[in-house]
């Protein structure tokens, strides 16, 4: 029951963290001077410059976000279980 109950977290909370690290990635971006929106890999104006430190970015972000949110994931478990999720 308990794993179930995870599973279930786990996929509710990995969508809400993608969405968040969006957010926040979208927001770190306008940040910069002169950006209102991220290069996209496929655009055919973009230049290597201007793509990889993007996709670098949007990926830190979006690890942090993703750790934090497993982190959570797992103490709350532990919480409500008394047993850390396998």
């Amino acid at each position: 029951m308990a794993r179930a109950i995870y599973k279930v977290l786990a996929m509710v909370s990995g969508i809400l963290g993608g969405m968040i690290a969006g957010a926040i990635f979208k927001r770190v971006w306008r940040l910069l001077p002169g950006q209102d929106k991220a290069p996209a890999p496929t655009d055919e104006d973009a230049t290597w410059r201007e793509v990889l430190p993007a996709a670098a970015l949007q990926g830190a972000i979006t690890a942090g976000v993703r750790a934090t949110v497993k982190r959570g994931e797992a103490t709350g478990m532990r919480r409500l279980t008394g047993t850390w999720p396998a």
